[in-house]
């Protein structure tokens, strides 16, 4: 298993890297004519929007092990936060 302090970056940099897999698979599928190209600039958006909308499901299914252990390493990072702001509090607190 790997370190969990990267788990963020790590799922960050695989769902931009599953959207750059749907981009390329979408461009190539239109230059084979297989998806009807779009008029004179407007290919290129029709195309990243093709992306997004396949890589999200797909992420979901296909990144579900990185996105738990992203969850945790937030929500670690939160509870420290909440420490922290509570013992503050509890510092100021004995001051008055």
């Amino acid at each position: 298993m790997s370190s969990p302090k990267y788990a963020t970056l790590r799922y960050t940099a695989l769902r931009l890297g599953l959207f750059l897999a749907c981009f390329v698979v979408a461009w190539g599928l239109a230059w084979l004519g297989v998806i009807p190209l779009a008029t004179k600039g407007s290919q290129v958006i029709w195309l990243l929007l093709v992306a997004i909308v396949v890589s999200a499901p797909l992420s979901l299914v296909l990144l579900r092990k990185q996105r738990d252990q992203m969850s945790v390493q937030i929500v670690d990072k939160v509870d420290r936060q909440r420490e922290r702001l509570a013992a503050n509090r509890s510092q100021e607190d004995g001051l008055l």
